[in-house]
């Protein structure tokens, strides 16, 4: 029984080790790749603000490949993206109340959904699935609209 009980402990001590000491780490040593942004605008008082990790392409092809269609992506790099109001906004023809949402998408070729999850995760893809399975509570979306996909003078 003191085995279990000291096996526990250790357990604990190596969990609480690897979340407040390497989990800091590591998004620390990401960020140097893809560094934060935040992005505010004002809109007829409303004040607007996108929070996010700009990954870098590092010449590879990116939606389609890295980021595959018709999956839901975390939108970003590192931590969810968060999209913040500071009051009621329409999209489209959805209300977004005040408050900060979680950004995810599913890119496709012609068109993305964009979801405005209630939740925002601390890092938005599980380590144990190498980043490919997101951590998104799709019973927390609060709204879900699909835009088409347009050619910007960037992407040429």
């Amino acid at each position: 029984m003191k085995i279990l009980k000291n096996l526990g402990i250790v357990f604990f001590v190596l969990g609480a080790l690897f979340y407040f000491v390497g989990m800091p780490y590591l998004q620390k040593q990401t960020k140097k790749h893809s560094p934060e942004k935040v992005a505010n605008y004002v809109f007829k008082g409303t004040e607007l603000e996108v929070r996010y990790s700009s990954p870098s392409k590092k010449n590879r092809a990116i939606f389609g490949s890295l980021i595959p269609y018709d999956k839901v992506w975390r939108t970003g790099a590192n931590e969810p993206t968060t999209f913040s109001t500071s009051g009621t906004i329409k999209i489209i023809d959805k209300e977004l109340p005040p408050g900060t949402y979680s950004l995810w998408t599913i890119p496709n070729e012609n068109s993305w959904k964009i979801i405005f999850n209630k939740v925002v995760p601390d890092w938005g893809v599980t380590i144990l699935s190498g980043g490919k399975k997101t951590t998104r509570d799709a019973g927390q979306d609060f709204i879900q609209i699909e835009i088409p996909v347009r050619e910007t003078q960037h992407n040429r």
